[in-house]
C-alpha cells in the first residue's frame, strides 16, 4: 500500500475516505500539481493529505 492508497481519516468529521472519493485541491507552496495533490474530505471539505502522485 502506498500513501495515495488510503483510506484517510478525516480529523474534523471522523470519516474514513478513500483515495477516490477524496477531492483534489490547488495545492499550496509552488508544488508541482501534476506531481503534488492536496486531497479534502468530500463530506466537510478539510484537508486529509498532501500525496506524491508523479512518477
Amino acid at each position: 500500500m502506498t500513501a495515495t492508497d488510503g483510506p484517510f481519516e478525516c480529523d474534523t468529521c471522523d470519516a474514513d475516505v478513500r483515495f477516490e472519493e477524496a477531492r483534489r485541491t490547488k495545492t499550496m507552496g509552488g508544488l508541482d500539481p501534476a506531481t503534488w495533490q492536496t486531497l479534502c474530505c468530500p463530506h466537510c471539505g478539510s484537508r486529509l493529505q498532501t500525496v506524491y502522485v508523479g512518477d
